[in-house]
């Protein structure tokens, strides 16, 4: 089960300050996954720990052959983690598993079997059981679903998926929470698992009620990319153009009054200023938008390129 060659699965396992976990969780795995009937690893990344994480993580390398371990110096978020944790896996399938035992590694091989059968490019764990963030997490998978069309019950779980996901999906900060819907967009065939969650036992919780704004305005910004991303100008044009055209109307309008009229009404020639140059910027941002758009083509198929053809 080491990592000396090609694998079929690969567990990430994001971990911050959790000493008091990651031994039942690395036997939890061994005893899940030995059995299973795949080969698999288990990628541990130390994300900044600052109690005793990388002294339990380096007694549990030397008993179970199956650990790898990866440090960052600093926190860096869960993103960067599974970035991280990614480019070091040698599995065909990654398994994005927390390890604070809200999950039990007994549900992993659910996750992965529909893959590695080729039913699916992805596999959602849908939560089953009470946990405090239900609220919270029905409005943002409610949301996702309206506004990307993505027909799975819960998109902020733990995850299976094929390992050629990751090179599509920007891993900006907090934005693994929106990895179901990238992949579904770029075509990769989804599907979800009922997987039971518990309550913690040890440590504590990195969620905090001020992340929720963060959350809402990345969802926006991910809306926007999937949206928007490939043509701006459709955003931009179509905003600068019903801004100039107002400005016009509203100068038309400005005009008869005053020489018609003879009546001067400055409010609304501040409004044509406002409405015609607002317009004009966005075109520009438009243009400007467009070629930046460009750029991340052309990057995306030289990545493809140095990746070779897909399988």
């Amino acid at each position: 089960m080491t990592a000396t060659g090609p694998l079929d699965v690969s567990v990430l396992v994001p971990a911050k300050d959790e000493a008091a976990n990651l031994s039942e969780f690395v036997r939890q795995c061994a005893a899940a996954l030995t059995p299973a009937g795949f080969s698999f690893e288990v990628v541990v990344v130390d994300d900044g720990s600052r109690d005793d994480t990388p002294a339990v993580l380096a007694r549990l390398q030397a008993e179970y052959p199956f650990l790898r371990v990866i440090r960052h110096r600093r926190q860096r978020g869960i993103a960067d983690a599974l970035r991280s944790g990614g480019e070091a896996a040698v599995g065909d399938v990654l398994v994005f598993y927390p390890a604070d035992l809200q999950y039990k590694p007994e549900d992993i091989p659910t996750l992965v079997r529909p893959i590695l059968a080729g039913e699916a490019d992805m596999v959602t764990g849908s939560k089953q059981g009470k946990y405090e963030k239900a609220f919270v997490s029905g409005i943002y998978n409610g949301l996702c679903r309206w506004l990307f069309g993505v027909e799975v019950d819960d998109l902020n779980s733990v995850k299976a998926y094929r390992a050629e996901i990751m090179r599509v999906v920007p891993m900006r900060p907090d934005w693994h929470r929106y990895m179901v819907v990238i992949a579904a967009v770029e075509g990769f065939r989804l599907t979800s698992r009922p997987v039971p969650l518990y309550p913690r036992t040890a440590g504590a919780s990195k969620f905090t009620w001020t992340r929720i704004p963060i959350g809402v305005f990345d969802l926006l910004s991910v809306w926007f990319l999937l949206r928007f991303g490939r043509k701006p100008m459709l955003f931009f044009g179509v905003s600068g153009a019903v801004l100039f055209a107002v400005g016009l109307v509203a100068g038309i309008v400005a005009l008869v009054l005053r020489f018609g009229y003879g009546i001067g009404f400055r409010p609304l020639l501040n409004l044509v200023e406002t409405m015609v140059i607002s317009g004009i910027a966005l075109f520009g941002f438009g243009f400007v938008a467009e070629l930046i758009a460009g750029f991340r083509e052309e990057m995306r198929e030289a990545q493809r390129f140095r990746s070779g053809p897909p399988s």
